[in-house]
């Protein structure tokens, strides 16, 4: 074999030849070696063998489809189409070279001149064997690069001028391109090693190539790689970069045929693992019962059936797995089928059926554990204390579905937690904020590959009874999307006239959840879809004043902070002055999870002084406090000394608790256009466009120039712009603003309002009256201006909340002006009437 022979088979892919394409064959018995006549002086050397050939400079093209030809390669081909077996007729009639040039894109059937790449291969032609239906087979063998000049014709095939490109010598062999040979010649033998492929005559051809360029053809010509990359090393005439390119795919190669034969070997360990573990377990079988004694699997199905008895089940969920432990019986123990079979009935047996835990029916029991857990919060416990009544009296009733709304941070997840204990009752948490899979609520078929019951079900099965209190956590957080909604998912969940029936889509039998005590938490109630909302018992959870706060703390949080920093409650002394002034000024919040952060740093602080030798108590005071906390983020004197005209303060609530909204309106020459600003949703901007009106309407009585709507342009702007705002509730506060603006009077520093008017000037009622004034009183406000429909609500707030501001209760926004202009004593205040308090 000499260097010039093509090495089929070892790195070059397969090639399958379609109708009508050129492609290298795998077969081509019909060309015998003997009968191969070598147009080349087998004598000749190098470049002396293309000039005895004296290769003409005009020849027939044959476009290729998915190969690159390169020098010194012989290769057979399949010619289809009509142009090529043109082009190679008048190639065997001439001379028989031909230019064979790549097309650029495979899919081009009828390619053009533009269609092909410019740097080519010149071919012999050494062997043609016409078939039948007119194609041909030929064998070429490449003998140099050539570039295209020009194409001369297309009919009846293509034809081109071209120039050689001529292969220099390389003059002196350096150590960088010896170095570039040998590692060619390590990662060919490689190659062949991981294909399992005999080198030992390969290696010796490789060997004997002397010259890098040469060499880089003759490996590039075997080497399996991209049609472009393959054109790229043939276009490259310096040696030495040839050379790194093949050298660079040589790499690739490797690294792919390593890969290749490491997952080879991995599955054939694994079939024959497979193999003779099968082997061994039917040896054992056939061993078992030359010995009388039953096999594993029969014990397993045996155990299986004694749990399905001992487990409770109803009539017909006990005959499907009855029927499913028959499947399983008939299978073979490694099948995929017996596997989720087996993992089925593992979860049938395992669910409490039947098993529940007794209630705690000792009222006072109970309400003693209440209290204990929380303070305050009094609705809630006599709803719990109810339930446990009814119950008592009658055992048959269906639990109820409570939801829990209120701010973070009041204690709702806790309160669950807290009404588990006090019945005696196992207490699972689950969150479904975020959740957007129904099949988290209902579960996945068994069909699916990895599929297992839903939440609810794997809720029920770690608590172990079929009566727990089960919390869904953030019920007001449900999203949907393509995979479902959950939240209607959860109609049937929460509904006790139909959960006894609850069927999860894995189990695929119905389970009774109406002994479940279901206790969801949320935010707000906006989120929630009516038809669930409609199911479940609201009760409100309110924030708490600053003296609950400061109770809650002394009795929950100091002991607890102290526990947890490894400090004695003794050994820290607090006062409730100093508790306030950190309610106060470090926290502005309708819960309490900021104050515990707060009361927390506070014991590090005093733990490591602890831990540094220092004795105790450490007491804490007033002045202390800005060097344990650093400077307060609110102050009781925030709000401004005075409100300038066109500026009111509003209330506004927050699911996280109310907050102060500042309302500001300025008024400049111009023809009456309005300008809203501050990030105003569409109810607030309608607010602001009704104040107007009322404005224009009522101009007289408050002084105003009526035509103040056709020389003056308003701005009306809410601080805060990057915080989106809407609601009804600032109408009142829009108004005052505006007034405020027009007749240049300021409105009082220490008044807040809220109510939603109408064009009639009715004040209408609003929601979070508590928090609201919770929020004044925080930021110091004195008086607070609602709507009379909302004086019901004030029962809601505490008595000492109430000794801290004067709450007027309006019913027209005639009433709201006088209230809330900052007039000296004596001074006319307009016709809104006297003052209301409530």
């Amino acid at each position: 074999m000499n260097d010039d022979t093509r090495l089929d088979g070892l790195f070059a892919a397969e090639y399958n030849a379609g109708e009508g394409e050129e492609r290298p064959l795998i077969e081509y018995e019909f060309v015998e070696e003997g009968d191969i006549e070598n147009p080349l002086d087998e004598t000749a050397e190098g470049d002396d063998e293309k000039s005895q050939l004296d290769i003409p400079t005009h020849m027939p093209v044959m476009p290729v489809r998915d190969i690159v030809v390169f020098n010194y390669m012989i290769l057979p081909l399949f010619v289809g189409r009509e142009k090529s077996v043109q082009a190679v007729d008048a190639a065997l009639n001439a001379n028989r070279f031909i230019l064979i040039l790549t097309q650029k894109d495979e899919t081009v059937e009828d390619p053009g001149p533009d269609d092909l790449h410019e740097v080519g291969t010149v071919c012999m032609i050494m062997r043609m064997l016409k078939m039948p239906d007119g194609r041909l087979k030929v064998l070429v063998q490449g003998l140099s690069r050539a570039r295209v000049t020009d194409f001369t014709s297309e009919d009846p095939f293509m034809s081109a001028n071209l120039e050689v490109i001529e292969e220099h010598d390389v003059e002196e062999t350096t150590s960088e391109v010896e170095a570039l040979m040998r590692s060619s010649r390590e990662q060919s033998e490689k190659i062949m090693q991981l294909r399992g492929v005999s080198s030992d005559d390969i290696a010796s051809v490789l060997a004997s190539v002397e010259e890098p360029g040469r060499l880089a053809d003759l490996i590039a010509s075997n080497l399996r790689m991209k049609v472009e990359d393959a054109q790229a090393i043939l276009e490259t005439q310096d040696h030495v970069k040839r050379l790194k390119l093949v050298n660079e795919q040589l790499l690739k190669e490797a690294e792919v045929a390593s890969m290749q034969h490491k997952i080879q070997s991995m599955a054939k360990e694994g079939m024959d693992k497979a193999q003779k573990d099968y082997f061994l377990r039917e040896q054992l079988k056939a061993i078992r019962r030359e010995l009388g004694e039953e096999g594993g699997e029969t014990e397993e199905f045996e155990e299986l059936r004694e749990n399905i008895e001992k487990a409770g089940m109803p009539k017909e969920v006990k005959k499907e797995a009855e029927k499913q432990l028959k499947r399983l019986e008939s299978m073979h123990p490694d099948s995929s089928e017996a596997t989720v079979i087996r993992t089925y009935l593992d979860w049938m047996v395992e669910l409490p059926w039947k098993k529940a835990s007794r209630d705690r029916l000792d009222i006072k029991e109970a309400k003693r554990i209440l209290d204990e857990d929380h303070y305050d919060l009094e609705r809630v416990k006599d709803r719990i204390l109810e339930y446990l009544s009814v119950r008592k009296l009658n055992p048959k009733m269906k639990s109820p579905i409570l939801c829990f709304v209120g701010p973070p941070g009041v204690g709702k997840t806790s309160l669950g937690r807290s009404v588990a204990r006090s019945l005696g009752r196992k207490f699972q948490r689950m969150s479904l904020g975020g959740m957007r899979d129904e099949a988290e609520i209902r579960g996945h078929r068994r069909t699916y590959i990895g599929a297992m019951p839903g939440r609810i079900i794997q809720a029920i099965k770690q608590c172990g009874t079929r009566n727990p209190v089960l919390m869904l956590d953030e019920i007001d957080k449900v999203g949907a999307d393509f995979r479902g909604d959950p939240s209607s998912a959860l109609l049937e969940v929460l509904d006790p006239e139909q959960n006894d029936t609850f069927q999860d889509h894995y189990l695929n039998v119905p389970f009774d959840l109406s002994k479940v005590m279901f206790i969801c938490t949320a935010n707000v109630l906006d989120t929630i879809p009516g038809p669930l909302r409609d199911r479940m018992e609201i009760i409100r959870l309110e924030g708490y004043t600053e003296q609950e706060k400061v109770k809650i703390a002394r009795r929950f949080i100091i002991p607890r902070q102290a526990k947890e920093n490894g400090l004695k409650e003794e050994e820290v002394q607090i006062g409730d002055k100093v508790l306030a002034k950190v309610i106060r000024e470090y926290t502005r919040e309708a819960g309490l999870r900021n104050l515990e952060r707060e009361v927390g740093s506070i014991f590090r602080k005093f733990a490591r002084r602890k831990a540094e030798g220092e004795e105790g108590p450490f007491r804490l005071t007033t002045k202390s406090l800005q060097n344990m906390l650093g400077v307060p983020p609110f102050r009781e004197d925030e709000r401004e000394r005075e409100l300038p005209p066109g500026v009111a303060t509003g209330l506004a609530w927050t699911p996280y608790g109310g907050e102060m909204l500042h309302v500001e309106v300025t008024t400049m020459k111009g023809k009456g256009k309005l300008t809203l600003t501050g990030q105003l949703g569409e109810v607030m901007k309608e607010s602001a466009q009704a104040a107007m009106s009322y404005a224009r309407a009522k101009a007289k009585e408050l002084g105003i120039d009526p035509e103040f709507n056709e020389n003056r342009d308003i701005h009306i702007h809410v601080p805060a712009g990057a915080t989106p705002k809407d609601g009804p509730s600032a109408g009142i506060t829009l108004v005052t603003a505006l007034i405020s603006a027009l007749t240049g009077q300021g409105v009082c520093n220490e008044t807040a309002m809220t109510g939603e008017i109408t064009l009639r000037g009715r004040v209408l009622p609003v929601g979070g009256i508590k928090e609201k004034i919770l929020a004044a009183v925080a930021a110091g406000m004195k008086t607070v201006i609602i709507p009379k429909q909302n004086e019901k609500d004030l029962q809601d707030v505490p008595n000492e909340l109430r000794r801290k501001i004067k709450i007027h209760t309006v019913e027209k926004i005639d009433e709201v002006w006088p209230l809330a202009c900052n007039a000296e004593p004596g001074e006319k205040k307009g016709k809104g009437g006297k003052k209301k308090a409530a």
